[in-house]
């Protein structure tokens, strides 16, 4: 492909090689934010688009606010490797997948720039007002891949975005003392918590027994939702916050 014309309409395209096409006849019902991991947002759009590296994503937004397109949304961008979200395994078939400019935890992890923010709101409200994408359906990279992937991370600013109408979120319970969960943890409590995360739409098997996989998706699920404290225990905080979630959604998910 030599080029195409842009679907969002502020963006510049810089065509990539790495994608193809969307598989099952499904179409975009995620977006799926990322960081680039990269020491600056400049080398993660050459990498981006070198057919060496097998990774792409639709949309790069730069520091600046700049915004670089290199895949069709109607096409299959490789972004989000293996994982799940509410039974769904092929994610890139799914979502839409946004790099935001950030070196990452490797590289001191800035915190991610006002203009740029601003200028994801625009792009993730434009994407999720032509594909009806509900607000539940904004997710981390980390959410889909606990365990394997922590970006955006916890710095990313999810409650500004929620504040502009773009995610699901509520404010995290205070942390504070009280029974907690965590590694080696056995019983219906754990049960429970296991499936209160599954049907939010973590990738969490329900066995009641509290295994690394259930503290690597309740440490996924703090980055994102109660980021004060990442540590993969389930204390009353993180427990109280999901209850919170649960209950905000619509009535007609789960």
């Amino acid at each position: 492909m030599s080029g195409f014309l842009p679907d969002y309409a502020l963006a510049d395209v810089r065509v990539s090689p790495n994608f193809g096409p969307r598989r099952d006849g499904l179409r975009p019902e995620i977006i799926l934010i990322h960081y680039t991991g990269m020491e600056t947002g400049s080398s993660a759009e050459a990498w981006l688009c070198d057919p060496v590296s097998e990774v792409s994503c639709h949309y790069l937004v730069h520091e600046d606010g700049s915004i670089v397109q290199m895949v069709r949304e109607a096409d299959r961008a490789w972004h989000a490797g293996r994982g799940s979200w509410l039974g769904r395994t092929d994610i890139n078939s799914c979502s839409i997948g946004i790099e935001v400019a950030n070196p990452g935890h490797a590289y001191g992890y800035p915190d991610f720039a006002a203009r740029q923010v601003e200028a994801l709101i625009a792009l993730c409200r434009d994407i999720a007002e032509r594909y009806s994408i509900r607000p539940e359906r904004v997710l981390a990279h980390s959410d889909t891949a606990p365990g394997r992937k922590v970006d955006p991370g916890e710095k990313f600013p999810w409650a500004t975005l929620a504040a502009a109408g773009i995610g699901h979120f509520v404010k995290p319970a205070p942390l504070r003392g009280g029974r907690f969960l965590s590694v080696g943890e056995h019983g219906e409590p754990v049960d429970a918590l296991q499936s209160m995360l599954a049907l939010y739409g973590y990738g969490v098997e329900i066995t009641g027994a509290f295994d690394v996989t259930t503290e690597a998706v309740v440490a996924a699920f703090q980055r994102h939702f109660r980021p004060e404290r990442v540590d993969g225990v389930a204390d009353l905080s993180t427990i109280e916050t999901l209850h919170g979630l649960l209950a905000a959604l619509p009535p007609d998910v789960g």
